[in-house]
């Protein structure tokens, strides 16, 4: 099981920590970030009143191992910077825990009706994640982001609340 709670600016060094190459943070929290992640952006992001970050926290052994964001820039609310940092905590379960505890903020303690995501096309692990929550591609709304001399192809996914219901029952 995991727990969602506010970052906090007490947790500045370890998510700092977390990233070791401009590759690394694009594709965790695209560009919105720039490399190396400072003190400066990170006061900046939490205090966006349009943005909710989390820390991850596994209820197994009460560690911080990840991060995430609810974005709500627009009127779909936007699943963000999703990441669980610690590689020996990968492929567990706490991609697809988080995504839902990350959707019944939005759907059950909060009013909205649907969500979406972006992920890079290559991050497969990531997409079968999603799917298994109940996203789905969003044919032909595409982003393309230059790093270094190649081009990430980034997808858009969406969920509904009731496709996500029906994934959860």
């Amino acid at each position: 099981m995991i727990t969602l709670l506010p970052f906090e600016e007490t947790d500045f060094e370890r998510f700092k920590s977390w990233i070791k190459s401009p590759e690394e943070l694009l594709q965790f929290a695209g560009p919105y970030f720039s490399f190396p992640v400072t003190d400066v952006q990170l006061k900046k992001y939490i205090a966006d009143p349009k943005r909710r970050a989390y820390k991850i926290i596994s209820t197994e052994t009460n560690n911080v191992i990840g991060h995430c964001e609810l974005n709500f820039e627009r009127a779909t609310p936007r699943l963000s910077r999703i990441l669980i940092a610690d590689n020996t905590e990968r492929n567990k379960g706490f991609g697809r825990k988080t995504i839902n505890a990350m959707l019944k903020l939005l759907f059950i303690d909060d009013v909205y009706d649907s969500a979406d995501l972006n992920v890079y096309a290559w991050n497969s692990n990531a997409i079968k994640c999603y799917e298994g929550a109940g996203f789905e591609i969003n044919e032909g709304v595409t982003t393309d982001t230059p790093i270094g001399n190649e081009v990430w192809k980034s997808l858009n996914m969406q969920v509904t609340k009731s496709s996500w219901l029906a994934k959860t029952q």
